[in-house]
């Protein structure tokens, strides 16, 4: 083989992108060699159906809680607090616009509590309160960040207890299916929110200062200060973002299943978007971030939750299994295991060459 292929190969998958993207494409393959349906796209009533659709459906809400959880970890902080603001959007904008079922002349006719346009900004409102609670306690207050939101992660969940009153409410409104179940030009609305939040926050860090200032911020935030970086309000500004996507995945996720249950509703949901971070070669020690690794890690996430379940893998395991998995990615993405990995192969070879 040629020298300069093998560089250019080698080089390749020096990129930081490299390994999340081989594991997509293993991931798929997987998929596709257990499933031979699972790569059929079929163009049915106006849309766009298949296994593929599915997991970018599904995979909407984890996209936008990692990509608020990007910029977190970037600046060096955490937020495990993303599921229960899940939980408060969901319940809150089910509450507002969930409605009942009216008969009328011997037709049902839905029947909004507020116009679904309040319940929606009352949601991302209440989202962006909780964000800010967050970037107040750790910035303002000096608190750790995995206490911090360690404290609205306990009290958010009982907020939308209290808002659904302790049931799951179930939404009757039809307009309002359209935003997690609904399909634009094909593909699902869901696809297209995700992507303009991510297109919006791709210009912002690569257009201006900003990725810049997230950078230091989370290399060192002292010396970032010294240097006229306002690191509190950069920080802030992250949290109030991360609760933000929380509160928009909380809309598509309640538009979705029809309801909003304050129990479960983005259970586990931060664990996910967390991985997902850390999958697409953010560090969890702040500074390097990457906004596309992040998506990459969302859909390693969702791809690797639909393989799961579409091999028949019994449910008590399942999270084992996803453990697992997950910590064989890491791994392999760790440059000093690869490191290790190479002394050890290079020990007995040596010893066999010496006379």
């Amino acid at each position: 083989m040629n020298a300069s292929l093998i560089e250019t190969i080698a080089r390749m998958f020096r990129h930081r992108l490299a390994w999340p993207i081989v594991t997509l494409l293993v991931l798929l393959a997987v998929n596709a060699a257990f499933n031979t349906n699972f790569l059929h796209l079929e163009w049915r009533g106006g849309h766009l159906y298949g296994s593929l659709i599915d997991i970018l459906n599904r995979a909407a809400p984890l996209v936008l809680v990692s990509l608020g959880m990007t910029l977190v970890i970037a600046t060096r902080g955490i937020d495990i607090s993303v599921g229960a603001v899940v939980a408060i959007a969901a319940a809150l904008a089910a509450w507002m616009i969930g409605g009942s079922l009216v008969v009328s002349n011997g037709a049902a006719a839905e029947v909004s509590r507020f116009p679904m346009w309040m319940a929606i900004v009352a949601a991302l409102g209440a989202a962006l309160v909780c964000g800010l609670w967050n970037g107040l306690l750790v910035a303002r207050v000096g608190m750790q960040p995995i206490i911090a939101t360690l404290i609205l992660m306990v009290a958010g969940r009982g907020i939308a207890q209290l808002i659904t009153g302790g049931q799951i409410i179930t939404i009757y409104y039809k307009p309002f299916f359209f935003i997690g179940s609904g399909y634009l030009f094909g593909l699902p609305f869901s696809v297209y929110v995700a992507a303009l939040v991510f297109v919006l926050l791709y210009l912002a860090i690569t257009r201006s200062a900003l990725g810049l200032f997230i950078q230091a911020v989370g290399i060192n935030p002292s010396a970032a200060h010294v240097a006229g970086v306002r690191a509190r309000r950069i920080i802030l500004s992250a949290y109030m973002f991360c609760g933000f996507c929380a509160g928009v995945a909380g809309l598509l996720i309640s538009s979705n299943v029809k309801s909003a249950d304050g129990n479960n509703a983005g259970q586990l949901l931060e664990l996910d978007a967390i991985l997902a971070v850390t999958l697409g070669g953010t560090l969890l020690t702040g500074g390097r971030f990457s906004l596309v690794g992040s998506v990459i890690g969302a859909l390693i996430i969702q791809t690797l939750t639909y393989a799961i379940y579409s091999l028949g893998v019994p449910p008590e395991i399942n999270l084992v299994v996803k453990a697992v998995v997950v910590f064989a990615v890491m791994l392999v993405q760790s440059a000093e295991f690869r490191a290790s990995l190479r002394v050890l192969v290079q020990r007995p070879v040596r010893g066999a060459l010496k006379p």
